[in-house]
């Protein structure tokens, strides 16, 4: 993989990313639905080491200094890596010539890792089943991974303009 391709698809990531938060600030502001606090999963990754994985409660887990930094970090690095990752899988022409339903389709798949990995180590159940209102969290949850998705589209539309 020749480096211009490896950088588009770091960009390809992080602007996915910047999408979804971009996303999670429209609903933050328009219909008050708060967005996920990386620093809980700052705080999750942390704890980690110490053998602690999966949490009844992340807000009653050890808390860190540098659990904000970590969490957002790790938010784009996994953004990073699920744009890797999708370009293994469909091909480096991807890159060059996008197709916004191939992306979308994997931004949904993605939805996966919330729900069966992070939110039950975060102590929410899996798909959310321990929240207040789980088919919410779970709507929000493929809204939010659609966006990503369609973010990824976006981003590799505009690094091909540039």
């Amino acid at each position: 993989m020749a480096l211009e391709s490896l950088i588009k698809i770091v960009l390809v990531g992080v602007g996915a990313t910047v999408c979804m938060d971009l996303w999670a600030q429209f609903l933050k502001k328009a219909f008050s639905i708060q967005a996920l606090n990386w620093g809980l999963v700052g705080r999750w990754v942390a704890n980690m080491p110490s053998g602690q994985f999966v949490h009844t409660n992340i807000l009653k887990a050890q808390k860190f200094s540098f659990e904000n930094k970590l969490g957002w970090g790790l938010h784009y690095a996994v953004g990073i890596i699920f744009a890797l990752g999708f370009v293994w899988y469909v091909g480096l022409g991807w890159v060059d010539d996008p197709s916004a339903v191939q992306a979308w389709l994997f931004g949904v798949s993605t939805v996966v890792f919330p729900f069966f990995i992070m939110q039950p180590g975060l102590g929410l159940g899996v798909a959310a089943s321990k929240t207040p209102t789980p088919d919410k969290g779970r709507f929000l949850s493929l809204l939010a991974h659609s966006v990503f998705g369609l973010g990824m589209y976006g981003t590799a539309v505009l690094v091909n303009l540039i």
